[in-house]
């Protein structure tokens, strides 16, 4: 993987990394990791759950409509309801990490 001195990973770094590893074009190697978020993006919407054996599992919540407050000048403000995206990394992938 290419060493530069951002803290992010972004998808033209993924794809530079198939490129340079397994010799294949960036274009395909591009249009291969947009193609592979997409596959996961339609899963996780219609499913709400996501799991990636070894890796872990991804899973759609609801937060309900609330208050919020601004520490700085203490103005309330509401929050709208949304949903968010969790991740909780599996076994293996948490062992991987602290044995690295």
């Amino acid at each position: 993987m290419q060493n530069n001195n951002r803290e992010n990973l972004t998808k033209e770094d993924i794809s530079l990394d198939i490129h340079l590893k397994y010799g294949i074009s960036k274009s395909y190697a591009n249009k291969f990791i947009d193609n592979l978020i997409t596959i996961l993006i339609e899963n996780l919407k219609t499913n709400n759950v996501l799991r990636i054996k070894n890796f872990g599992s991804f899973k759609i919540l609801s937060k309900k409509e609330r208050v919020g407050r601004n520490p700085k000048n203490k103005k309330t403000y509401v929050i709208n309801e949304r949903n968010v995206v969790t991740f909780k990394p599996s076994l293996s992938f948490k062992n991987k990490i602290n044995n690295a």
